[in-house]
């Protein structure tokens, strides 16, 4: 089972792209954040074309989440049950008996903020949504743009970079509290290579081509679901495309 997590930056905008990416490689699942359109406008005659099956929750201009699975998609909720608002954040789903948490988690914006704050909260609430629904012995993947980069290999100047809200002691700690409840990062059972990343920011200039990057979207998975993953990997090339986003897709394979 072939699981993949893009955070596209406007799905309308990429659409091209993330329709020849869905032909081209075949996942069976792929969890998409950041479409940044509201419902009424998702484009879903593009995809009645293709064959897959999807669901999304969105809002115009921010946030949005979205998932296309080629078997039947089940048991779908969206957000936290305590905050309506958060819907266009996360997509709760089971796909051929795994049960995969969609997320795009709060940016931050600065550590001074109030958005900062709002951040390590939802990791908090995350937390405890893991805890009340699920156990860790269960089949769960949990994956999106997490907004952390979760180790000084995950970011191209961790010195520099340090105190950044992607890249700050605070954020460090409020995802290794998520994944102590029961996850294993499967790109790093895989890989412990410097220099692999899935964001590279458009504001600075040949930040593709110098590698100048973050390791920001990931793929966790439960003990049971990690020990069956085969692989784990960043497909860069849709980051080198025409009109790409500033994200590029996370790809995981499991024997199941």
């Amino acid at each position: 089972m072939k699981i993949a997590s893009f955070n596209v930056n406007s799905l309308r905008a990429r659409l091209p792209l993330v329709l020849r990416w869905l032909a081209e490689h075949q996942p069976d699942v792929l969890c998409v954040q950041e479409t940044k359109v509201q419902d009424v406008d998702f484009p879903t005659d593009a995809f009645d074309e293709s064959e897959y099956k999807y669901i999304f929750k969105g809002q115009k201009s921010y946030n949005g989440v979205a998932v296309f699975s080629k078997s039947e998609i089940t048991n779908v909720e969206f957000g936290f049950d305590d905050e309506p608002k958060d819907s266009a954040r996360m997509i709760k789903t089971e796909i051929n008996g795994i049960a995969i948490v969609n997320t795009y988690v709060p940016q931050g914006y600065s550590p001074e903020s109030e958005k900062f704050e709002y951040k390590l909260n939802w990791f908090k609430r995350l937390s405890n949504y893991f805890d009340k629904y699920f156990k860790p012995v269960e089949p769960i993947l949990w994956v999106g743009d997490f907004n952390v980069a979760p180790e000084p290999i995950d970011v191209y100047a961790p010195e520099g970079l340090s105190g950044h809200v992607c890249f700050h002691p605070e954020v460090h700690k409020a995802l290794k509290a998520v994944c102590q409840w029961g996850f294993v990062d499967v790109f790093r059972m895989h890989c412990s290579e410097p220099g692999q990343y899935t964001f590279w920011d458009y504001r600075e200039r040949g930040s593709v081509k110098r590698n100048r990057g973050w390791r920001l979207d990931h793929i966790m998975a439960t003990k049971l679901l990690a020990e069956k993953s085969t692989a784990c990997y960043i497909d860069r090339e849709p980051r080198l495309a025409e009109r790409p986003s500033d994200h590029t897709p996370i790809v995981a394979e499991f024997d199941w």
